[in-house]
């Protein structure tokens, strides 16, 4: 096994700044993952956060997480175009060792305004997935990744996600992010064990993992039912840490575990301090586990044949607009089984007959969050 280095999600935010200069300044950060594209609409970067990022890219320890390219979209929009060209300008800036994104579309019209949500497996979806990453690709060119997910509408979506994503992957040679506390949540929200979620994903491809917090939710439609949130807004669970320790064996390819917080959940000093302690956690998690062996893979890019034309399908995207409004608007939840039940989705590859009531109810949660936003 290479050597892992422990990292935080640091970006432009006073409260992740706060809880994270301690640890950099007793040099215990060892690599930054930045979300590059939060700030692309930005005018300027402030010099001292420029400096800290070229200090981390000049040692090859920065790494780039998009959030918002919405790789899914059944049509191909100018603002995945404008992502790409910067993403193409920021890595010809700063060096980044790799470029992640997340797994999903966004709902809504308006490209910032929208929650990343799950998508049909399908050869459609297949292609348009792998079209996408080839484009990123080319604009970084570096090793790209994408993230598992959080969020499920039924046991077999879930069963299914991590063969999915090998097949997107395999193409350009791209690794997987293997989100713990995602994982969690899809134990605790569909009764499956880590064990039993691990044999689900392959491994091999795992070369950053993510550890953060999150929040419960009680369901009103199923009264007595719990979910569990990917909020990014509090500590880690000791479930969480007890993934880490068992999955870092079984990831040959492992360079990068990433604590994540939201400045939203660093809002005092005590939370500060909390986050650090987790930080020291994982840091001391991975010492006694690193090795000095070559990776499996390093997922050097592989050769790319970029179409002009971005691969669409336009009846794809005619749904996904048709379920981010149906979610954004549901006044109730009987509403918005009546709409889904009466849309397009219906009888569709999108299976939305055996979604899980108390998944719906929260994904209309999620993205009625978002559109606030």
């Amino acid at each position: 096994m290479s050597q892992i280095f422990s990292t935080v999600a640091c970006n432009l935010d006073n409260n992740i700044l706060a809880a994270c200069v301690p640890l950099m300044e007793a040099a215990r950060v060892e690599a930054i993952e930045w979300a590059f594209d939060i700030l692309y609409t930005a005018e300027q970067v402030p010099s001292w956060f420029e400096e800290l990022l070229t200090a981390y890219s000049r040692e090859n320890r920065l790494i780039g997480h998009g959030i918002f390219f919405s790789l899914f979209s059944g049509k191909w929009l100018p603002e995945q175009q404008q992502w790409l060209n910067h993403l193409r300008k920021t890595s010809r800036y700063y060096h980044f060792d790799h470029v992640t994104e997340h797994f999903g579309f966004m709902t809504g019209k308006d490209f910032h305004h929208g929650a990343p949500l799950n998508i049909p497996y399908t050869p459609v979806t297949l292609n348009i997935g792998r079209d996408r990453l080839r484009r990123m690709q080319d604009a970084c060119e570096c090793p790209i990744g994408l993230e598992n997910l959080a969020f499920s509408y039924s046991l077999e979506e879930v069963k299914r996600h991590g063969d999915f994503l090998e097949k997107l992957l395999e193409p350009v040679n791209g690794f997987i992010i293997l989100d713990l506390h995602n994982l969690y949540c899809q134990a605790y929200n569909f009764g499956l064990s880590f064990e039993a979620l691990k044999g689900l994903y392959p491994m091999h491809l795992v070369r950053e993992i993510h550890i953060s917090g999150g929040s419960w939710e009680d369901s009103e439609t199923m009264p007595g039912r719990i979910v569990r949130r990917d909020t990014h807004d509090d500590a880690v669970p000791e479930a969480v840490f007890i993934y880490l320790e068992k999955a870092i064996d079984f990831c040959p390819s492992l360079k990068y575990v990433v604590m994540e917080q939201l400045g939203t959940g660093l809002t005092t000093a005590g939370r500060q301090a909390a986050f650090r302690n987790d930080f020291h956690r994982m840091d001391q998690l991975i010492r006694n586990k690193n090795r000095t062996a070559a990776p499996v893979n390093t997922f050097i890019p592989a050769p790319l044949s970029l179409p002009t034309l971005a691969i669409e399908d336009n009846f794809l995207y005619q749904q996904q607009l048709e379920l981010s409004a149906i979610l954004e608007t549901a006044g109730s939840f009987d509403t918005l089984m009546e709409a889904l039940q009466g849309s397009s989705l219906a009888h569709s590859d999108w299976q939305i007959e055996s979604w899980d009531p108390a998944m719906i109810e929260t994904a209309a949660r999620i993205a009625q969050k978002w559109k606030k936003k």
